[in-house]
């Protein structure tokens, strides 16, 4: 074909035999839209108010947050109890972000118990420090289980929470609280075999032992390195508890 023939066929229509295909030409409205700018105006306002809203939840638990850990105020005195609402039990904090006299003192909670023997007596064993064998299980693991850094403590900080210097209930959870303690020092001994073959838990007694954390060397405070202990009364162990434990 003559070079100078192509002028002629270029004059053909696309569907015309031997035409040249030409392409549909597509408007160019700028660059294609993307994530929220591709949606219709109807759903850019629901994610808009979809983002609003989610920001003003978070901004609110923050801000009451702040207020429960910050030191007593005019807002949390005026709002104590919509705080606590929003805070508990979901989002309670166990810790004190302002707190002028943080806590300086180790305290361990111990328990011994009176056994009754298969012979028909009984025996009291020795104190069981409890704070230490959580210690011991967390010490060097890497991943410690909840219960290994906080069920002992909770359960102690619980019972103070609910009697009063004398060991007396304040509140209608005092007797929970000492069933909860109860039973965790029961489950301790049994994993220690303090019973002894065939031997049952009839009684147990916890006790804190409390000592001060020593002062650095550069401080010139002068603190007690005498501990101080608070026994509580001896508690029976209902049988099924006994026997539970025992199992």
């Amino acid at each position: 074909m003559d070079a100078h023939d192509t002028g002629s066929d270029a004059r053909h229509g696309p569907d015309e035999p031997g035409g040249p295909v030409v392409a549909p030409e597509i408007p160019l409205s700028g660059e294609a839209r993307t994530g929220v700018a591709a949606l219709s105006p109807r759903y850019q306002i629901g994610a808009a108010l979809a983002l609003a809203v989610v920001a003003i939840a978070v901004c609110v638990h923050l801000g009451m947050t702040f207020l429960h850990v910050a030191p007593v105020n005019t807002i949390s005195k005026q709002h104590g109890k919509a705080i606590d609402e929003w805070i508990y039990p979901e989002f309670e904090q166990n810790w004190k972000l302002f707190a002028p006299n943080p806590l300086q003192q180790n305290i361990a909670v111990q328990v011994r118990a009176q056994v009754r023997t298969t012979d028909g007596g009984t025996r009291t064993t020795g104190w069981y420090d409890l704070s230490a064998q959580d210690g011991r299980a967390i010490d060097g693991n890497l991943l410690p289980s909840h219960s290994q850094q906080n069920e002992l403590r909770r359960a102690w900080d619980f019972f103070l929470a609910t009697h009063d210097g004398d060991n007396r209930p304040v509140g209608l959870r005092g007797a929970l609280a000492e069933t909860y303690l109860r039973r965790i020092a029961v489950l301790r001994l049994d994993r220690e075999d303090a019973a002894g073959p065939g031997g049952v838990v009839a009684r147990v007694q916890v006790r804190s032992r409390t000592t001060n954390v020593p002062a650095p060397e550069w401080s010139g405070e002068k603190v007690s390195d005498r501990p101080v202990y608070r026994e509580l009364s001896w508690w029976s162990v209902p049988d099924d508890e006994a026997k539970g434990g025992v199992a």
